[in-house]
C-alpha cells in the first residue's frame, strides 16, 4: 500500500518557452528547479521546452550585445552595462557561469532552435539547452556555429553528423515554425515563460517561492476541477 504522501502527490505538466541567447531563461530555469525542490513530495513536475525567437531580426553575423541592446531599449551604454552586470550577478548567486556575459553576440537562433527539436526526439533537450547556455553566457561563444552544435552532440552521445544533416537541409524548420506561432497565439511575449497544464501562464524569471506557490495554487485548483 503506497504511503499518503505518495498517493496525495500531483503532477503538474509545465511547457517552458525560452531561448538560448535569453539570460533570464537560463536563470528562470535555475529558479524552477529551485523551486521544484520546495515541492519535493508535494507536486511532481513534468517540463517540456519549446521554442522562442528573441532576436528574430538580427543579421547572421550577430551584432555587439551592448550595440543591441541600446538600440533596442533606446538606452545609454552605461544603463546597459549596469542592468548587464544586475543580470551576471544573479545568475552567480544561483551558481551560474555567466562570466563572458558582456562579451557575447545577439544571435538569431532559428536554426539552433531545428537542432533542438532533433534533440528533443533523443530525449538530450535539457542537457543541449543547459550547454548552450553555458558555452553562450560562460565563454561568449556563437551558439549558431556548426562546429560548436556537433560538439555538444558528441558530448551528449548524439550523431555529430546530423548536425550538418540538419542544418543543410529544412528539416524541423517547420515544426519549430509552428511551435514558435502556437506559442504567439498563446499570449507569450517574453521569456521565460512557463504555461502550466495548458492554461495558466506565468511570465518571467519568478523567484523560487513564488513559482512554488503558483504551482500549489495550480494544482489546488486543478484537483478541484477534477
Amino acid at each position: 500500500m503506497p504511503n499518503q504522501s505518495t498517493a496525495m502527490t500531483h503532477t503538474l505538466k509545465i511547457d517552458l518557452v525560452s531561448d538560448v541567447v535569453c539570460p533570464w531563461c537560463a536563470i528562470g530555469y535555475k529558479r524552477l528547479q529551485q523551486a521544484i525542490e520546495l515541492l519535493d513530495g508535494e507536486i511532481d513536475v513534468e517540463i517540456e521546452w519549446h521554442a522562442f525567437l528573441l532576436n528574430p531580426d538580427v543579421p547572421p553575423e550577430g551584432t555587439p550585445i551592448l550595440e543591441h541592446l541600446m538600440h533596442k531599449y533606446g538606452k545609454s551604454e552605461a544603463e546597459i552595462r549596469a542592468n548587464q552586470q544586475m543580470i551576471v550577478e544573479t545568475a552567480q548567486e544561483l551558481g551560474l557561469d555567466f562570466s563572458h556575459a558582456t562579451d557575447r553576440r545577439s544571435w538569431n537562433t532559428f536554426n539552433v532552435h531545428r537542432v533542438l527539436a532533433w534533440a528533443k526526439e533523443h530525449g538530450k533537450y535539457t542537457g543541449f539547452k543547459l550547454a548552450l547556455f553555458d558555452a553562450y553566457f560562460g565563454q561568449a561563444k556563437n551558439p549558431t556555429d556548426p562546429a560548436l552544435l556537433k560538439q555538444i552532440a558528441g558530448s551528449l552521445d548524439l550523431d555529430r553528423e546530423q548536425v550538418d544533416v540538419i542544418l543543410g537541409s529544412d528539416r524541423y524548420a517547420e515544426e519549430v515554425e509552428r511551435e514558435l506561432a502556437y506559442y504567439r497565439s498563446a499570449g507569450v511575449s517574453s521569456v521565460p515563460s512557463f504555461v502550466v497544464e495548458n492554461q495558466y501562464l506565468l511570465a518571467g524569471a519568478q523567484d523560487p517561492q513564488t513559482l512554488a506557490n503558483a504551482f500549489r495554487e495550480i494544482a489546488s485548483n486543478t484537483a478541484v476541477a477534477g
